[in-house]
């Protein structure tokens, strides 16, 4: 499963300061028809993203001066005018196995988590899966559908050309569903995408966001057909006959 064939090859930033990982990673995904830079410190990699094109990070947690979570967290605040993609999927490394660093990592901004030592397989099963539903939306600033329109790097929705005042994790569940609007999302991919939960968990987070979503876009002009629950099994932004 590498890069789509035609087209132009997905820029993967490598950023460990073990040279042996950078060269493993590299090596194998230059074959999967990848373009690779990389970075050994936060600082470098930082300065690499100020001139080259970089569609997607992946980022080891521990490193000598700025640290990957830091990274994270300047990579994802940078303004709309900032000279990367603040929006682009990253995928965090760590040799540590506490599952504490895939909590600070994904609240900082990671989107997906491998301890190490990894498989390769597995490495490239996710960035795969993150590139896939960020598919679209590393190239356009914005999402739009309908009457919606959600700006991913201003993280705000509109409505009919007015604002809507979400939270934070009301927005993020909004632009996961945006990103296919009539797909189906389920919870247990919602609860690890938006609010980074780990495994499955007995949690109703899911639906009184949804709810409380479906009532603001509802009060801004969108209509009631809006944050779809499909029941038992997830969200969609818009029903199947929408």
């Amino acid at each position: 499963m590498g890069a789509a064939v035609g087209s132009e090859p997905p820029s993967v930033l490598l950023v460990d300061d073990e040279r042996a990982v950078l060269d493993m990673l590299a090596e194998n995904l230059v074959a999967d028809r990848f373009a690779v830079v990389r970075a050994t410190s936060g600082e470098e990699a930082l300065s690499v993203l100020r001139r080259a094109r970089v569609d997607a990070a992946i980022v080891d947690v521990v490193m000598p001066g700025m640290g990957g979570l830091d990274l994270v967290s300047a990579i994802r605040e940078a303004g709309s005018d900032a000279a990367w993609d603040n929006g682009m999927p990253i995928l965090m490394l760590s040799g540590r196995r506490d599952p504490h660093d895939a909590v600070r990592g994904i609240e900082r901004g990671a989107d997906d988590y491998v301890a190490k030592p990894f498989h390769y397989p597995e490495v490239l099963a996710r960035l795969g899966a993150l590139l896939r539903r960020a598919r679209g939306l590393t190239v356009a600033a914005s999402v739009r559908v309908g009457p919606l329109t959600v700006e991913r790097h201003s993280r705000r929705a509109i409505v009919n050309g007015c604002g809507v005042n979400l939270s934070a994790k009301e927005f993020e569940l909004l632009l996961a569903l945006a990103r296919d609007p009539h797909r189906v999302v389920g919870k247990d991919e919602l609860l690890r995408d938006v609010w980074g939960y780990l495994g499955r968990a007995r949690t109703r987070t899911v639906d009184s966001h949804a709810s409380r979503l479906r009532r603001k876009l509802a009060g801004a002009g969108a209509g009631e057909r809006w944050v779809h629950n499909v029941w038992g099994v997830g969200y969609r932004l818009l029903p199947d006959d929408a």
